[in-house]
């Protein structure tokens, strides 16, 4: 091999490590990319606070979580679009509208521990660990709970706790809880979840049949539920570990 060869592969040995070290993965690009500021900053303001919601730390959160981490690559274009979208296994990730606004209704502080069913992809999860002490969330669907379990641990979120099993008996161990948020629609309210919430408690569920559902708010007082319907909604439905739904 000549001087000259030897000098030629020297120079491109040296390109390629500058190049590694230098130029960042392609998710690195994706994550830092400022139009995804952008985008949730235009999501919160026109689709969020534009509908009401004015409850800051609701709006923060919203910001704060990288949504587009939360949605499959194939669907990551739409994150921050006004409409839900899949992530496998007949399952979505909510409408960010009804995120904020199941956030909302929860009434919760830095202080409250939350128990969520459905954890699906985790983002309804993470933006609920911006704002209280602990998430307890419980997933039926081995691999999304699996998933979501390592994205929010990979994001920081330590205030998370993910259980693979049926949403519908809760997490009893953990409760009572100062919320329970259900982000699948059973046909009528678990009473084990009641059971599980706190005194002075909120529950906010989808409840109906698979084509029509209302959102409704439960507050518990002197041990007794009161029941608030909220809006129309449309969610997956509740399903047992056979595959049947509630």
């Amino acid at each position: 091999m000549t001087a000259r060869q030897q000098n030629t592969i020297s120079v491109l040995f040296l390109c390629a490590i500058l190049t590694f070290v230098i130029v960042p993965s392609l998710s690195q690009q994706i994550n830092r990319n400022p139009d995804w500021i952008r985008q949730r900053q235009k999501m919160v303001a026109e689709q969020i606070e534009a509908r009401g919601i004015e409850n800051q730390q609701v709006l923060q959160a919203m910001l704060a979580v990288e949504r587009h981490r939360f949605v499959p690559g194939s669907y990551r274009a739409y994150a921050y679009a006004d409409h839900p979208l899949p992530i496998g296994y007949d399952q979505t990730i909510s409408q960010p509208y009804i995120v904020a606004l199941m956030t909302d209704l929860l009434d919760i502080d830095s202080s409250s521990t939350v128990l969520e069913i459905g954890t699906g992809s985790g983002y309804q999860a993470a933006v609920l660990a911006e704002i209280c002490k602990a998430v307890y969330s419980v997933e039926i669907v081995p691999q999304l709970g699996q998933s979501a379990r390592q994205l929010l641990d990979m994001l920081g979120y330590e205030n998370t706790h993910i259980k693979i099993g049926d949403g519908y008996q809760g997490w009893p161990e953990q409760a009572p809880f100062d919320g329970i948020i259900v982000t699948c629609s059973p046909t009528a309210i678990p009473a084990p979840l009641t059971v599980q919430l706190a005194e002075g408690g909120r529950m906010v569920i989808p409840v109906g049949e698979k084509y029509y559902q209302e959102l409704v708010l439960l507050q518990k007082r002197n041990g007794k539920i009161r029941r608030q319907r909220i809006i129309p909604v449309r969610f997956v439905p509740m399903m047992r570990e056979d595959g049947s739904s509630y």
